[in-house]
């Protein structure tokens, strides 16, 4: 149960980085939203990139512990980022619902990523 609680939860992050990362390097209204929130518009590009390889890192099971600490953490900054950029301009509580729920996921994620990838090792050791 609980390698289903950590793949569904790191799917539905990754998949919202990906889409978002996305969306950054698409989407012309989003350069509007940087904008508003003060960021320069490098940023949007450098935090696409980013998203999208932090997602890749999060979802490709060959990818060493140590870099996948890097990509937990730099969401976890993304998300508390995000909420503190949007209270600071006034947003109100209702624009820091996504990343709260974002941040918990990926907590969830965090926490059971090693029983899940033991599990995984031991599925690889017996097939071999």
């Amino acid at each position: 149960m609980k390698t289903i609680i950590y793949w569904t939860s790191t799917l539905i992050v990754a998949g919202w980085m990906l889409y978002t990362g996305y969306l950054y390097l698409t989407d012309e209204g989003m350069e509007g939203a940087f904008v508003r929130l003060g960021f320069p518009g490098y940023f949007r590009i450098e935090l696409a990139i980013a998203k999208i390889v932090g997602a890749l890192v999060l979802i490709i099971p060959v990818i060493p512990k140590d870099i996948r600490q890097f990509a937990y953490f730099g969401f976890a900054l993304t998300f508390i980022s995000a909420c503190i950029a949007h209270l600071s301009i006034g947003d109100g509580v209702q624009a820091i619902y996504r990343p709260l729920l974002f941040l918990a996921l990926l907590l969830a994620s965090y926490f059971l990523r090693d029983e899940a990838f033991s599990l995984f090792s031991k599925q690889s050791q017996i097939k071999s």
